[in-house]
């Protein structure tokens, strides 16, 4: 009996080291930043597929992909003029691309690992007021795109087939905006999917969240604590780490220093948000992102003025570094990928 205890008490201590190492924050003390495209372009999405494949789109019609040693380009015009991105998503074999002003233009672009083949027009919207600020996909044949408002809703664009093509919600399927209420284009992330949820802030008159939990079939809609009311306001990105945990980021774009109400966390799906140390840590930045594998403890939020990170679920933060970067996207624990003014960069956090 006492040798069975001894085995038991063992078993234990064994699992409680193992649970509470995986509860653990991944801690960093600097990040690497290697130049890997150096270009008078506003990049402003990314999106990670793999080590050898990291997709980016800009402005002057740039959409390009970094294939771990190379990069392939392409320069999209329309009607002679350079088209301007800042979506760009993958939904597993090929990448989308959404231009942000009228006509609204969706591209479905495919790569063979050395150079881009195609570049298909699978959606146009030629409308005034059009402007469409993210894209991303919930599985291979799922996905959804999201603008400002149009007729009192969100402009919201759903596929079904793989991206070959895509229908706008009616105003009837969604709920109303506030005047002044609309999104930001800044970094990709005003949208943050997980499983069949999708989550999309907004900014302006309203700093808010809404939320579907079956792919766009039904919405709803909460207010936030986030500061709001005038135009550059608001929220400017989403993440989630799963489906209960989800940290939203923004500020003031005019006053960049200003910390006041511009993070908070939500530990139920999106229904309830927390502020996160009000007139502390960082002021405005245009991305925030969860480390992976971290259990949701590690956060690096990055924009203008620097990449900094939070080890405890946004709580507390350190400056990491003071590069400028309008996004950044993950590829595993310890790599990320970000754009900025004129840079596409991969960054190694130890």
């Amino acid at each position: 009996m006492k040798i069975l205890s001894c085995v038991k008490t063992i078993l234990f201590l064994i699992f409680s080291i193992f649970f509470m190492s995986c509860d653990q924050p991944r801690y960093f003390e600097r990040v690497e930043v290697t130049l890997l495209f150096d270009e008078e372009l506003s990049i402003r999405a990314v999106e990670v597929v793999s080590e050898n494949e990291v997709w980016f789109a800009a402005n002057k019609g740039r959409v390009g992909v970094y294939n771990g040693q190379d990069m392939a380009q392409v320069v999209l015009r329309h009607q002679d003029s350079l088209l301007h991105f800042r979506s760009i998503a993958h939904n597993g074999s090929h990448a989308f691309a959404l231009t942000i002003d009228r006509p609204a233009l969706l591209y479905r672009l495919t790569f063979d690992g050395r150079q881009i083949t195609a570049a298909d027009l699978v959606y146009t919207e030629d409308a005034p007021g059009v402007f469409y600020d993210a894209i991303g996909f919930w599985n291979a044949n799922e996905g959804i795109a999201v603008g400002d408002p149009i007729e009192g809703c969100l402009s919201v664009l759903i596929t079904r087939d793989a991206g070959k093509s895509w229908q706008k919600l009616s105003c009837a399927d969604l709920p109303p905006v506030i005047e002044g209420e609309a999104l930001f284009a800044a970094s990709n992330g005003s949208i943050a999917i997980e499983g069949e949820q999708a989550l999309i802030g907004t900014g302006g008159a309203a700093a808010r969240i809404f939320k579907t939990s079956d792919k766009g079939k039904t919405w709803s809609v909460v207010q936030t604590p986030i500061i709001q009311g005038d135009a550059m306001q608001g929220i400017f990105s989403v993440a989630s780490y799963d489906s209960d945990t989800a940290i939203i980021y923004g500020g003031d774009w005019a006053d960049q220093e200003n910390n006041e109400n511009n993070k908070a966390l939500s530990i139920d799906g999106g229904l309830n948000w927390e502020l996160l140390a009000p007139a502390e840590g960082p002021g405005y930045r245009s991305c925030v992102r969860f480390v992976p594998e971290s259990k949701g403890q590690t956060l690096v939020a990055g924009g203008s003025k620097g990449i900094s990170i939070s080890y405890d679920r946004g709580d507390s933060w350190t400056q990491l570094s003071d590069i400028p970067l309008y996004t950044l996207r993950f590829s595993n624990d310890t790599i990320a990928y970000g754009g900025g003014a004129g840079k596409f960069v991969r960054l190694r956090f130890n």
